[in-house]
């Protein structure tokens, strides 16, 4: 069943698509960890996790967090 604006349920997904979309939410996720990690972040792996969970809301998030908070070190 696909939704208006031509978006997909998982439960549409084949085997190799559904493959594919959790290993760019690993990649994400790993990628935010590290980031968030070099740059002293109190709490990497809740990002970390976040971003695998929501990609679409906590990806942005932590983006403009990280515009928004300048080059502080803690």
């Amino acid at each position: 069943m696909r939704l208006a604006l031509g978006l997909t349920t998982l439960q549409d997904l084949s085997p190799g698509e559904f493959v594919l979309v959790v290993a760019i939410a690993a990649a994400l996720s790993m990628l935010v960890f590290w980031h968030a990690s070099r740059r002293g972040s109190r709490h990497p792996t809740l990002w970390g996790i976040a971003v695998f969970l929501f990609a679409g809301l906590a990806l942005p998030v932590y983006v403009l967090t990280v515009l928004l908070g300048g080059r502080r070190r803690y």
